[in-house]
């Protein structure tokens, strides 16, 4: 199984920003849809972000304006731009690629170690 390696992550204050990054290994990532998720503590995971094979991307509405999705087909990478940091926004970062139902549903049946992202007030 393919397991996304995430960077990026660390401490910041609020109103700063972060870049994150995904390094997905194997075939076939040019042609799915890529994701970024993020899990606090005793919440569930959600989904944050999602890029197209084709560019389109769409985002939960606590951080549109905010964060920004891209990929790099390339590379095998996909990035998170986090700009203007809240401390709502501290979490585990975690990235996957599949289907746009996988991405949906978060129904993976690996993930990676995910990056910590702290935002102190």
């Amino acid at each position: 199984q393919v397991v996304p390696v995430e960077s990026g992550g660390g401490l910041v204050q609020a109103g700063g920003s972060l870049r994150l990054s995904c390094a997905v290994s194997g075939r076939g990532f040019s042609a799915n849809v890529a994701g970024w998720y993020r899990q606090a503590p005793g919440k569930q995971r959600e989904l944050v972000a999602t890029i197209t094979s084709g560019g389109p991307t769409t985002y939960a509405g606590s951080v549109k304006g905010r964060f920004t999705i891209s990929r790099d087909n390339a590379k095998n990478t996909v990035y998170l731009q986090m700009n203007s940091l809240k401390p709502e926004d501290t979490a585990v970062y975690y990235c996957n690629q599949g289907p746009i139902r996988t991405i949906l549903r978060g129904d993976f049946g690996s993930w990676g170690q995910g990056t910590q992202v702290t935002v102190s007030s």
